[in-house]
């Protein structure tokens, strides 16, 4: 019997991923969409690469019996530390007709025709960087590239408090760009290496010179999604297309409405679940 349709999954340890929702559903508004934060857990940046694979692997089975036939990994840690487990050797097991998708492949796919000096900079989480996952992709498509990361532990925070607004924010962010271009000056391209970033990204151009390029994963990870499933038109045809997106999270609704607030733009239906 053929399995039902069903929406699009976005999971992301917290809020971050809600700046990757937007952009997809400016891009594909047509599609039916559930978000999925494991907020109880968050943050996954400090957690060891068994426990953030184990908590994704729990998320990515309950998008599934949600209805769910593709998955995004709008989470750089979830992406760093437990997308290749779940595809190669978890899906054949679950449903090889199901997909996961990451968000750090379509970050680093655009950056060769972006970057002149092929020197490229990675700001992002402690786990992130400590992960290797951009400079080990990055090898993978585009030899060679020259790359500096820079782990910006205090960015996160930073925006899950709504403090990013705040003159307080503009020490942290100089900081870690200074850091990063001294460490490298020849950086011309800087990919956001994580979800929350894109809210700090006023500050984070006014403290980068003007010349160097700055990769925001939402826009890009849309864009991405689009050409995929214009490529794959059987997963297209799994995916219910009524324009709804509902938001479930494994801690207090209250607390994820008020935070979500900040992130994403509309109305929010909220669910609590547990994993």
């Amino acid at each position: 019997m053929e399995k039902l349709k069903g929406p699009i999954a976005v999971f992301d340890s917290g809020y971050g991923g809600l700046t990757v929702l937007d952009k997809i559903r400016t891009v594909l508004p047509e599609y039916d969409y559930i978000y999925l934060g494991d907020n109880a857990r968050s943050p996954y940046g400090t957690r060891s690469f068994d426990v953030v694979y184990d908590y994704t692997l729990q998320a990515v089975e309950k998008l599934f019996a949600m209805g769910a036939h593709l998955v995004i990994l709008a989470c750089n840690t979830a992406s760093a530390k437990a997308l290749r487990n779940i595809q190669q050797n978890d899906l054949p097991r679950i449903d090889a007709n199901r997909r996961v998708l990451g968000v750090i492949r379509p970050s680093v796919e655009v950056i060769n025709e972006l970057s002149h000096s092929k020197h490229v900079g990675i700001l992002g989480t402690v786990g992130t960087i400590q992960s290797n996952s951009y400079p080990l992709e990055i090898k993978k498509l585009f030899p060679q590239m020259i790359v500096t990361q820079e782990a910006c532990p205090m960015w996160v925070p930073l925006v899950e408090n709504n403090e990013f607004r705040n003159d307080g924010a503009d020490f942290f962010v100089k900081q870690h760009i200074d850091q990063l271009l001294e460490a490298d000056p020849m950086v011309d391209t800087v990919i956001l290496g994580c979800t929350h970033y894109p809210l700090l990204l006023p500050k984070i151009k006014k403290h980068l010179p003007d010349n160097i390029k700055v990769v925001e994963q939402g826009e890009i990870v849309a864009l991405s999604l689009q050409h995929y499933l214009t490529r794959h038109p059987e997963m297209d045809d799994k995916c219910t297309k009524n324009g709804s997106v509902r938001f479930f999270t494994t801690e207090s609704v209250e607390k994820f409405k008020q935070t979500a607030e900040v992130f994403f733009k509309g109305a929010l239906h909220v669910e609590h679940l547990v994993l």
